[in-house]
């Protein structure tokens, strides 16, 4: 089964690879049919992009988006998973805080980055209330129809076992609510990143959003893109880091479900409950 997780991990790369092939390729046709003065060229691009490097900017710019970015991020997906799990735990609960949550998502996040600019000012708060407070409905809708989604013959297995709260939540609920929520913590992070940006510019003109501000205000498009890079680069970097193990976790086990299919229902957690039996 590990070599088959391995080829397959193997093949996403590739994929993966030749995804950014053709989006540079995609790339360099806009730059050639529209001119530099609207999208600058791959090269121009990279020459300003180790030019960031050169100058020594990019640490400190970097280090105030990622806080706020990856900060508001976490803060917002520990928020929004633990009102989730406690919405599908308690059906009042979960009724009670639907209703707030959707129409929390409905506000436009460039609507929360004045709001926030309102009540905290500029600086470190701003742009990690945005952050935090845009993607927080996106975890408790994925935590909440995870935890209603649950396999009901697994929870009576569970029940008729006899198995620990510990165990329940640990072995049992965590797993089967992974699946629905890695694609969402994915978003999240994605969102984040959107936002933290959105904040800065129309912020103090911190971070990354700040510099990407400069650049466009002195209408040089090769180093406002090659702050986008930057961005991206990050993006993939910080989602590969966190959210990768997740993925091999959750597919590994779907690999483990698959394998025991002929035994009976499965499900992620199963395999411990046959274990207790």
């Amino acid at each position: 089964m590990m070599p088959r997780l391995r080829d397959r991990n193997g093949g996403d790369w590739l994929f993966g690879t030749l995804g950014l092939v053709l989006l540079m390729v995609g790339w360099s046709l806009v730059n050639r049919v529209s001119g530099p003065f609207v999208l600058p060229s791959l090269s121009e691009t990279a020459e300003a992009f180790l030019g960031l490097f050169a100058s020594g900017s990019v640490g400190r710019e970097l280090a105030v988006t990622l806080l706020h970015a990856v900060g508001g991020a976490v803060l917002g997906a520990l928020i929004g998973f633990l009102l989730g799990l406690a919405g599908g735990m308690r059906r009042s609960v979960g009724a009670t805080l639907r209703p707030a949550a959707t129409a929390i998502l409905g506000i436009p996040p460039v609507a929360w980055v004045v709001l926030a600019l309102l009540w905290f000012g500029p600086g470190l708060w701003s742009p990690l209330f945005t952050v935090t407070v845009t993607t927080a409905p996106i975890l408790f809708a994925s935590t909440l129809q995870g935890v209603e989604a649950r396999d009901r013959g697994l929870i009576e297995m569970a029940e008729v076992f006899k198995l620990s709260r510990r165990t329940r939540l640990f072995r049992l609920l965590l797993p089967e609510l992974a699946v629905h929520v890695a694609p969402a913590l994915s978003t999240t992070f994605a969102l984040a990143w959107k936002v933290a940006l959105t904040a800065e510019v129309l912020g103090d003109g911190s971070g990354v959003g700040g510099a990407f501000s400069t650049a466009r205000a002195h209408l040089d498009l090769a180093e406002a893109m090659a702050w986008i890079w930057l961005v991206v680069i990050f993006l993939l970097v910080t989602d590969g880091l966190l959210l990768g193990p997740l993925r091999r976790w959750i597919r590994g086990n779907r690999a483990s479900g698959q394998a025991a299919r002929e035994g009976g229902p499965t499900c992620v957690g199963i395999g411990y409950v046959r274990e207790r039996s």
